[in-house]
């Protein structure tokens, strides 16, 4: 079939029809006005042969005349990539050589350079896809525009958006010339534009009708011709909006997202959220909240409404999210509790976690011993992390699923030995209280400085086994610097490359990688490419005073002779305090390395959990219920536990990778959300735009170099003396640390493991850069300064 009308294409004939075509059939058999007309079908494509004399009589059975051809690709109109604007539209096509042109120039776009990089970012297999098109009758249009049913700008599912303009609706949709604006509801004083109040509220009732239909807000191209007659044109989804928080009551909720607290904003698996929402709690907990925790876009959130609405508990919230959150997050709680929705009520019960008094007393006992003998908190850190290595390992007699989803029910992911806890507490107080006590005296970069070069930091002392390692393989640089990193990965399984000494690096650090919280994420020690991928990079080093294990024993003497002076300068200044902070800032030295023990501690059940559960998918497999063993990691415990024998696993887990991976594209993360889908800092005061790109200040100092952008670290490069651009980091990233001239990140907060790992580099860091993976472009001469907060492209 090369050529139906609209009105008789079935459901379902999408691969037929392409996407536009099958979007508008379903509004014509849904009642909706719609423009008569035809469609030549993706088989026509297929064949590369216009079928003219079916075109032609369509046509004139349209009545001839004006019509619209529009593009209908079998990718186009998805609900997690529309196309918009990728493949041709010709309006007022007038005759019949005409239309077959305009036919040949839609095909013709399906290969535009536009087209086939917006299904490259999508992942869109290019071989698969196809071009139908849409001929239909022009609307004698007296005004006409672009209907959203959720506002696409702060994501509030409460408000719909209209952007209209006199006449067709081109300059709507390819931002050619000025619009009207409106939001629906519309308030009291909307100024008046080319939509009158009568069409606005039947917008308003076609898109409340079409996405209760459609289970999803649309995107809606609409004309009202000058009879006013309402037409529809297009409904597709919205597809940039992320995902809204699970429905509650009527009144508003906030929540807060944690995954940047890890420097991690890409999605998490099934079953790596369950194991993740209790180490939040248990987080949480530490800081006396208790939150409910919910998944929202693969991402995990925390319902702190309570606490926002608590007359006590609110006043802290900010200062808590100065703890680990960072700015970002600072600056939305702040606004959320101006908000009169969110006002102080007596009577609200703050969902608060209250130590006992001996839990109290423990705390006392272990931080005031910690600061007293720092030496022999480390050793007790040290014994902890071992002591969780070896508990971590499964017993040897688990033979069958039940007996391995039994141990895996047993663990306990959280790292909270006291002996472990109180020391990593000490440190961070230690590294806190000084800026208060210090105010007027030292600047915090002055501070920041004293904390860099720190010892006693497991990522540190990783990054740095990792240079070694590379110096030890300097004899095979060629094979190294030559072969892909995944091609080193599968020759060292193979046991097939040269004795590098890696076996020995990861015995030791195998049991960590990028988004490393994640149990549905590789360890190093299964896939230890992104070692391979370091590896090049340090051999790249050839200025010998660039050497990282030099560079971080410069920071870390330049810290203890800052310490010496600040502390000097204090004493005179403030006698009392400055003894004090210089105290606290010398036990910051001696125990604020210890804070990433916690992680890397509690990280060992995880790759053990990990282990066993790839061997339930590995039977799961060889049953036939999954295509790999990894695929378990689309599935929850509950689930596996729950599971009727036999059941056919696979189209649930299809199902749930297609979502994981059109997330893992999702450039930017709300740090905070209103229940009904806002995205708080969408709501904010923008600041005035100045030629610097700005942020906050973590790591002091300044750097000039040529930026490098990076979305992933596994296989990245970075040539010594680059500045590093992200999204965030987490300790996975931290190897890439050691080349780079300074570090630019879009997310954390001033005591995250980015940040904290550029101090202890002694390289200039900038965090909270709004956009910087996308305004910042590699190889874009940058000049970073850590301690104004600063970004400056050169050009």
């Amino acid at each position: 079939m090369s050529v139906v009308p609209l009105s008789e294409v079935a459901p379902g004939a999408q691969a037929l029809v392409g996407g536009k075509a099958a979007g508008l059939a379903a509004l014509l058999r849904r009642g909706e006005r719609v423009p008569p007309g035809f469609c030549v079908t993706t088989e026509a494509h297929r064949r590369g042969v216009l079928p003219t004399a079916e075109i032609v009589t369509a046509y004139q059975a349209l009545g001839a005349g004006p019509v619209a051809v529009r593009s209908s690709a079998t990718a186009e109109d998805l609900p997690e990539a529309s196309f918009a604007g990728q493949h041709d539209t010709l309006l007022g096509v007038t005759d019949e050589a005409d239309l077959l042109a305009a036919i040949k120039t839609c095909w013709a776009s399906l290969h535009s350079a536009r087209a086939v990089a917006y299904r490259e970012a999508h992942g869109i297999a290019h071989d698969g896809v196809r071009m139908a098109v849409v001929v239909q009758r022009m609307v004698d249009a007296a005004v006409s525009g672009v209907l959203f049913t959720a506002n696409p700008l702060t994501g509030n599912r409460t408000e719909m958006l209209v952007d209209a303009a006199p006449g067709l609706g081109t300059t709507v949709v390819d931002g050619a010339a000025p619009v009207d604006h409106y939001v629906l509801p519309s308030t009291p004083d909307a100024r008046p534009g080319c939509a009158p109040p009568e069409l606005l509220a039947r917008l308003r009732e076609a898109g409340e009708r079409l996405q209760e239909h459609a289970g999803t807000p649309l995107d809606i191209e609409w004309a009202a011709d000058r009879a006013g007659a309402l037409w529809l044109l297009q409904a597709r989804p919205i597809t940039t909006l992320f995902p809204p928080p699970p429905r509650t009551g009527p009144e508003p909720r906030v929540y807060v997202e944690f995954g940047h607290v890890q420097g991690m904003l890409q999605p998490v698996t099934p079953m790596g959220l369950s194991t993740l929402r209790a180490q939040i709690a248990g987080m949480l907990a530490a800081l006396g909240i208790r939150a409910e925790i919910v998944a929202i876009g693969g991402r995990l959130y925390g319902d702190l409404t309570e606490q926002a609405r608590h007359p006590a508990a609110r006043k802290r919230l900010v200062q808590l999210m100065a703890v680990d959150f960072g700015p970002r997050a600072q600056a939305a709680m702040a606004h959320v509790l101006a908000d009169p929705r969110f006002a102080p009520r007596k009577g609200a019960a703050p969902r608060a976690a209250t130590p006992s008094l001996r839990t109290a007393a423990a705390a006392l006992t272990g931080i005031v011993g910690a600061l007293a003998r720092p030496e022999a908190a480390r050793a007790r850190v040290h014994r902890a992390v071992d002591q969780l290595r070896t508990a971590a390992a499964a017993p040897g007699d688990l033979r069958t699923t039940a007996d391995r989803l039994r141990f895996l029910r047993a663990r306990d992911t959280t790292t909270a030995a006291g002996d472990l806890t109180w020391p990593i507490v000490a440190g961070l107080l230690a590294t806190a209280l000084p800026q208060q006590l210090l105010k007027g005296v030292a600047t915090p970069g002055e501070i920041h400085a004293v904390l860099a070069g720190m010892p006693h930091n497991v990522t540190i002392e990783m990054d740095l086994a990792l240079w070694r390692l590379a110096q030890q393989a300097a004899p095979h640089r060629d094979l190294l610097l030559g072969t892909a990193p995944h091609e080193l990965a599968t020759r060292y399984r193979s046991g097939t490359l040269p004795d590098l000494g890696l076996t020995a690096f990861l015995h030791r650090y195998g049991h960590r990688g990028a988004a490393e919280v994640d149990l549905g994420v590789p360890r190093w020690a299964e896939d230890p490419a992104p070692v391979f991928a370091t590896i090049a990079n340090y051999l790249r080093v050839t200025d010998p005073d660039q050497a990282p294990d030099l560079r971080f024993a410069r920071a870390a003497t330049t810290a203890e002779t800052t310490l010496q002076a600040l502390t000097a300068h204090a004493r005179r200044r403030r006698p009392v305090r400055g003894r004090l902070a210089g105290f606290l800032l010398r036990r910051a030295r001696a125990l604020a390395g210890l804070r990433e023990a916690g992680k890397f501690a509690g990280l060992y059940p995880l790759q053990e959990m990990r282990r066993q559960l790839l061997l339930i998918g590995a039977d799961l497999t060889e049953s036939g219920r999954l295509d790999r063993p990894d695929d378990i990691m689309f599935l929850t415990l509950d689930e596996l536990d729950g599971l009727p024998p036999d059941t056919d696993l696979r189209k649930l887990v299809t199902a749930r990778q297609a979502v994981h991976r059109r997330e893992m594209r999702r450039r930017t993360v709300p740090v905070a959300l209103l229940s009904d889908g806002t995205d708080i800092e969408a709501v904010l005061p923008r600041p005035a735009a100045t030629g610097d790109l700005r942020g906050v200040g973590a790591s002091p100092g300044r750097a000039t170099g040529r930026a490098r952008v990076i979305h992933n670290p596994a296989t990245a490069t970075i040539e010594p003396g680059e500045i590093l651009v992200a999204a965030t980091t987490d300790p996975g990233w931290t190897p890439l640390f050691l080349t780079a001239a300074a570090l630019v990140t879009e997310t954390g907060a001033i005591m995250a493991h980015g940040p904290t790992v550029a101090r202890e580099y002694g390289i200039p860091a900038v965090i909270c850069v709004p956009a910087a993976t996308t305004r910042i472009r590699t190889g874009q001469p940058i000049t970073v300064d850590g301690t104004a907060g600063t970004v400056t492209p050169a050009d």
